[in-house]
């Protein structure tokens, strides 16, 4: 049986070889801090873990401004366009982001008692944030190219390291301190530091262009338009644990965390399943046959449906066994964070559309009139209804964020496609209806334990009678993704 799969592995090609294990390294990345949360909330109390949420949150706000995100789309387009002088790219992006990260350190280090006021940090926490964000960024500029380039081995035996480092050192500086927040902070910045340093050397080293003009000019003009985008993302995951700590408190910060952190392993699912079909979705665009969308968007909605089902179903044991007593309160969060996981995957194959056609004002448009509405909401409902409000607020602005962009892609059509649908309103409709009618009633379950566990029992009985329709839902995702690994090989 190994065998016959360690055949197969290496008969694969080197295209696809690489995308299993940039998945891999994805699930990595992301899982490390979703498995280790069961260890760090019980070393830490749910105030501690509250202000390590909200350290994280400022964390992405601040790499924004910081950044500007050059590591994202900008680096990748770059080192296509700029092929036959990508090593001089690279270091050159290397450059202008080390430069913007000293920039903003002095500006820090000058009004230091502000800053530390205005994000409730210390100083050490604050130099430790510039840390991981310039190493961050250092490590998303090589990771980048490794995936460019088809070069999986490196990437992979970093990541591996890095997941086991992140946790252990981790633990280790929280039970050794006095102050853990900080402690767990530092812990982070080391491993990055001393693992992705060499990474800066290294492409530098290569390139050996620090500043080129040209390159500098076409990443700033590229990305500054992006920077609302971005920042309105960021704001959209991040604000609510910010204003939950600054409106109601640390304790409440770090209830909320949890469930968020839960909620969010469906992201896991939700990225892997992205990374197979939106090649598929663009190619389709491209070759005008929006038509066929259908046959794998809707079964993978249903996929995506189902599984955070069966989140919000095992959400009280799965609390349970992420934190201690003291976080049980976060179950009630879990479902409508669950349920805008759903709606953050939905609006990704509307989005496409925007991004083919190069209409980013659309996608600028979405995302900080939803990071507005978000901010309003949060300061309205918080006040009103405590902490739990924000997983409502948040589920109401993804909603309205994938009603946005379904209406840019509708627009889009009409403009570039004749006014060709490549989805049927009303199976969407029903599809996500049924959905959010079972998150919602199984909120009432979960005082009810023999009611849920009827439920769970009858979702097994169904997934046994329907399972011939499930391993279908599997087969047509996996057959848009294999065609899509042909079309790159040929």
């Amino acid at each position: 049986m190994i065998k016959k799969f360690l055949n197969k592995y290496k008969a694969m090609p080197a295209q696809v070889k690489a995308s299993f294990w940039f998945v891999i390294c994805g699930f990595l990345q992301r899982g490390v801090s979703v498995i280790t949360t069961p260890i760090f909330t019980r070393l830490l109390s749910t105030a501690e873990y509250g202000q390590y949420s909200v350290f994280n949150s400022w964390l992405g706000i601040v790499t924004v401004f910081v950044t500007l995100n050059l590591y994202s789309g900008v680096f990748t387009q770059g080192m296509v366009k700029f092929e036959d002088r990508k090593l001089q790219y690279a270091s050159s992006l290397q450059g202008l982001c080390i430069t913007l990260v000293i920039g903003w350190t002095v500006v820090y280090l000058i009004l230091h008692d502000f800053w530390n006021n205005l994000f409730g940090l210390t100083t050490v926490q604050m130099l430790a944030m510039l840390v991981m964000i310039w190493a961050t960024a250092v490590f998303s500029f090589w990771s980048v190219e490794q995936r460019v380039d088809l070069k999986y081995r490196s990437l992979v035996i970093v990541t591996v390291i890095v997941t086991i480092a992140k946790p252990l050192i981790g633990v280790a500086f929280v039970l050794l301190a006095e102050d853990k927040v900080t402690a767990r902070i530092l812990g982070l910045a080391l491993v990055e530091l001393v693992c992705y340093i060499w990474m800066f050397l290294y492409q530098m080293y290569r390139g050996r262009k620090f500043l080129d003009k040209e390159f500098w000019k076409h990443a700033l003009l590229f990305n500054l338009p992006l920077v609302p985008h971005y920042l309105s993302m960021v704001v959209l995951n991040s604000s609510d644990r910010i204003m939950i700590d600054t409106i109601v408190g640390s304790d409440e910060a770090g209830i909320y965390s949890l469930a968020y952190s839960v909620s969010q392993i469906m992201t896991l699912f939700n990225t892997a399943l992205l990374q197979a079909i939106e090649p598929w979705l663009y190619k389709k665009i491209r070759d005008k046959r929006i038509d066929e969308m259908a046959t794998v968007s809707f079964p993978a909605f249903t996929l995506i449906a189902v599984f955070n089902v069966l989140l919000i179903v095992f959400a009280p044991e799965i609390i349970s066994i992420f934190a201690p007593p003291a976080y049980y309160d976060a179950i009630w969060v879990v479902p409508p964070v669950a349920m805008s996981v759903y709606f953050s995957f939905l609006y990704t194959f509307f989005a496409v559309f925007e991004f083919y056609y190069e209409k980013t004002q659309y996608v600028a448009i979405a995302t900080v009139s939803g990071a507005a509405i978000n901010i309003v909401l949060n300061y309205i409902f918080i006040k009103l209804f405590g902490y739990c409000a924000a997983g409502y607020t948040t589920l109401a602005c993804y909603v309205l964020f994938a009603a946005f962009h379904y209406h840019f892609m509708r627009k889009i059509c009409n403009k570039e496609l004749d006014g060709a649908s490549p989805y049927s309103t009303r199976k969407l409709l029903i599809i996500t209806g049924i959905f959010c009618v079972l998150g919602f009633a199984l909120l009432f379950t979960y005082q009810n334990t023999i009611m849920r566990y009827a439920f769970i029992i009858a979702l097994c009985v169904a997934a046994i009678i329907n399972r011939k329709k499930i391993v279908e839902l599997l087969n047509i995702i996996i057959d848009a993704k294999q065609s899509t690994k042909k079309e790159k090989k040929s």
